[in-house]
């Protein structure tokens, strides 16, 4: 058995190494306009479907528990150039990286099928909003406090929704407007216990509110707390934080243009499938942020380097750049030395051509390694 595994390992990473030194790093710059100014809801529902794989068991989060998002903001702006293809895990947290980097596509790609339905929850609500304000009236079924406008600041906006009662006819009303948009509108083929876990995952919403909903865990952040959070030189970066980062997000979802998938990082078709979608179309991957994903597969033995091998199947470039992200528990446990600062995760960026390189000269092995090499 150890013999086999030893041999699988080595196979994936002569597989790696192989498909990495025929990797074309090019300027992105050269084929973004390739990529389509809008999806039809027949192609955008093709991709979401035929993309997909089964999906996986995993704790349901409705909202990012990481209060590190926006610290890396800065540096990821000068990283990256606008124009290309994000990629991510998770819900919301999405949203504040995709405003930061303005692609011209975005997919997210997660192994709950509720992330997906929970998107595609969010993409109704941005089309049906005119603005931030009517952005969270609906997602927590709130009635508009008075005075709010496009000049309102995000804590401004949270301020003011914090006295607000919910409203039952507005839930009632939502729960119907976001199900006909999806279903009647765009005609998205949603199955019954798709229409209720939508409504369920909005009920979530209405019951905790802003001040109460978190992601799991003592320590982190209110919806509230997560949108008026600061990036470590104290500036908004969320993409609640001006009406220019909501439409930037909301002209793509209206555009079709940010596509949730059920996928297993390390499987056989939806990372795949991406990369091939992307590479017929001459387009590159800026951003993939992969969160803490990485962890739990080096813990499933080869998943990890499946997923590697996947990643080498996505167009890439010299500065496409992976987001990642780990507790300081987890950080303290493996040894992985972290800046002392008071957040409870941290967020930081390391090339993906560097990456893949460790990986298939060996030099990354352990979820540890990650962190040590391929700066």
């Amino acid at each position: 058995m150890r013999e086999r595994a030893v041999r699988r390992a080595l196979s994936l990473g002569f597989a790696i190494a192989a498909i990495l030194a025929t990797i074309r790093f090019a300027d992105p710059t050269a084929h973004a306009a390739a990529l389509p100014g809008a999806l039809s809801d027949q192609e955008f529902w093709r991709l979401v479907t035929d993309l997909s794989e089964p999906g996986g068991a995993f704790t349901q989060e409705l909202m990012s528990n990481e209060d590190s998002v926006q610290s890396v903001i800065p540096a990821l702006k000068q990283a990256t150039r606008r124009g290309g293809v994000y990629l991510g895990v998770g819900p919301e947290q999405n949203f504040t990286y995709i405003a930061a980097i303005q692609p011209k596509l975005a997919f997210v790609v997660d192994i709950r099928r509720d992330n997906m339905l929970q998107h595609l929850m969010y993409k109704a609500l941005f089309e049906l909003s005119t603005d931030r304000a009517d952005f969270l009236s609906r997602l927590f079924s709130m009635k508009r406090p008075p005075g709010l406008d496009a000049g309102s600041s995000v804590a401004d906006l949270f301020e003011a929704y914090q006295p607000v009662d919910v409203d039952m006819r507005l839930y009632d009303d939502n729960v119907r407007a976001v199900t006909d948009l999806l279903t009647q509108r765009h005609t998205f083929q949603l199955s019954d216990a798709d229409t209720v876990t939508v409504a369920r995952l909005m009920q979530a919403f209405r019951t905790a509110g802003p001040n109460r909903l978190k992601g799991s865990g003592d320590k982190n952040l209110t919806y509230a707390q997560a949108m008026t959070g600061t990036d470590l030189a104290g500036s908004s970066q969320s993409y609640l934080a001006s009406e220019d980062n909501f439409r930037i997000v909301q002209d793509l979802e209206r555009r079709n243009l940010i596509v949730p998938v059920v996928g297993d990082f390390a499987g056989d078709k939806t990372l795949a499938g991406v990369g091939r979608y992307l590479a017929e179309r001459d387009a590159i991957v800026n951003v993939f942020y992969v969160s803490n994903v990485e962890r739990y597969l080096f813990e499933q033995g080869d998943h990890g380097r499946h997923f590697y091998a996947n990643v080498t199947m996505l167009p890439l470039d010299q500065s496409s750049t992976f987001i990642r992200s780990v507790t300081r528990d987890i950080s303290r446990r493996l040894g992985i030395p972290l800046p002392d600062g008071n957040v409870n995760w941290w967020s930081s960026l390391y090339p993906i051509r560097a990456c893949l390189e460790a990986v298939a000269d060996g030099r990354i092995e352990t979820y540890r390694q990650l962190f040590e090499t391929a700066r």
